[in-house]
């Protein structure tokens, strides 16, 4: 197998060493300094995936990235700091067609890979199979599409009936819809929200993203969204016309708050799937508390996170859904749902937010 050829771009020395270090012993790295240096190294030799940092002298990273997306779409991986401008910035960088966000690393002397190192190489691994080309032609279209009415003018309201959880619903009308996604996924879950009228049922993410850009990508959800789409809170109750985002390196799950509603669970403790939050976590949680009364859906991403658990929704008499091959970015978690019988519907991206309305309406045609 050829080694994947990664291009790191970092004004900061230690920040291109720290890479090469920890990509280094699988893959083939070469760096540079800005991006002016990189466009000279990438007239040499195309790489397989670009690792990216945002604010950099002569070239900043947006402006770079626009040039590369416009002239040879290439997997570029933004590899941000903690800082809170940063967010912003990456927010803009996943609009313009970056498929995924790291907080860049650091090495700790005598101790195993952090977790952030691990993220990393996940990260590119899972860069290197994005379906660049064809991920950035939908972006286009869809931020040329006319926006004259409001979400909630192109959504009329649903007028669900209450419901207890925990006692079910009519059957195959979901009252909450548990929904996991990776690489490639923070396109489609706008596109999904964007569907969703004020009064949709409620809905709990994970997004494998790092901490503190969860706010972020919270903010811009809800900017164009008829829901009310927020960052999750630990102890918040689950109410309809809400979406609450699991923040980065925290496992979310849903846990019985009184005697007819559901909380939201917040905590720490081991990678699940080499991830924090995990999509397992919070499907087997939905399984337990919600059985029937659920939807559980598995957006693009490498790797085989939320398949378990989104098998032991089926089980629990949840419906099911897995994003098809042709939409995803990275066909890796919905295909390990698929494969192991989990999913009850495969479809298209531009297709589960109507199929979710009409099962919120009651018809399961």
């Amino acid at each position: 197998m050829t080694a994947l050829n990664v291009l790191v771009i970092d004004d900061s020395a230690v920040v291109r060493q720290v890479m090469t270090a920890l990509l280094g012993s699988t893959m083939v790295v070469t760096t540079a300094a800005d991006p002016l240096i990189a466009m000279t190294k990438m007239d040499v030799r195309l790489p397989d995936v670009i690792v990216l940092d945002l604010e950099m002298p002569r070239m900043d990273g947006l402006t770079f990235l626009r040039k590369v997306m416009d002239e040879t779409p290439l997997p570029v991986v933004v590899c941000s700091s903690f800082a809170d401008s940063s967010s912003e910035l990456t927010m803009r960088a996943l609009q313009l067609g970056a498929v995924d966000v790291v907080l860049k690393p650091k090495i700790r002397m005598g101790e195993g890979l952090s977790d952030s190192a691990i993220a990393l190489i996940d990260t590119v691994r899972a860069a290197a199979q994005a379906r660049v080309g064809r991920a950035r032609s939908r972006q286009t279209a869809s931020r040329q599409a006319p926006q004259r009415m409001t979400a909630e003018e192109r959504h009329p309201r649903l007028t669900l009936a209450p419901v207890a959880f925990g006692n079910g619903g009519p059957a195959g009308i979901p009252r909450v819809i548990a929904i996991g996604a990776s690489t490639g996924g923070t396109e489609v879950l706008k596109q999904l929200l964007d569907t969703m009228p004020a009064d949709a049922p409620a809905m709990v993410i994970v997004q494998h993203m790092p901490e503190r850009f969860t706010a972020a990508f919270a903010r811009r959800l809800n900017e164009t969204s008829a829901m009310s789409v927020r960052e999750a809170v630990a102890g918040e109750v689950l109410r309809p016309g809400t979406a609450l985002i699991a923040p980065g390196d925290r496992h979310m799950s849903l846990v019985r708050n009184g005697r007819n509603s559901l909380g939201i669970a917040l905590h720490d403790g081991p990678l699940v799937n080499r991830h924090r939050p995990s999509v397992d976590v919070l499907f087997s949680s939905a399984a337990r508390m919600l059985g029937d009364a659920a939807a559980g859906i598995l957006l693009t991403g490498m790797g085989r996170d939320g398949a378990q658990g989104l098998l032991e929704m089926r089980t629990a008499g949840a419906l099911t859904m897995a994003q098809d091959e042709a939409s995803s970015v990275v066909f890796g978690m919905p295909k390990a749902a698929i494969d192991l019988g989990a999913a009850a519907k495969v479809l298209p991206a531009d297709l589960i937010g109507v199929t979710l309305l009409r099962l919120a309406r009651g018809d399961n045609e």
